[in-house]
């Protein structure tokens, strides 16, 4: 069990085009590419709350 070839993804593509249409997918991907910022941020923010600052 890999990773998607090439068929996969564009089956993959084409069904989440019928679903949601065109005009939705860019914004759909902004706010996945904004989670996984936000995800990023949070994991590499060590726990500070930012009230504290670092020496």
């Amino acid at each position: 069990m890999g990773m998607p070839g090439v068929w996969e993804l564009a089956i993959i593509f084409f069904i989440v085009l019928i679903i949601f249409g065109a005009g939705k997918i860019p914004k759909i991907a902004r706010d996945i590419g904004g989670g996984i910022k936000e995800f990023k941020k949070s994991v590499t923010d060590d726990g500070d709350t930012g009230s504290e600052k670092k020496d």
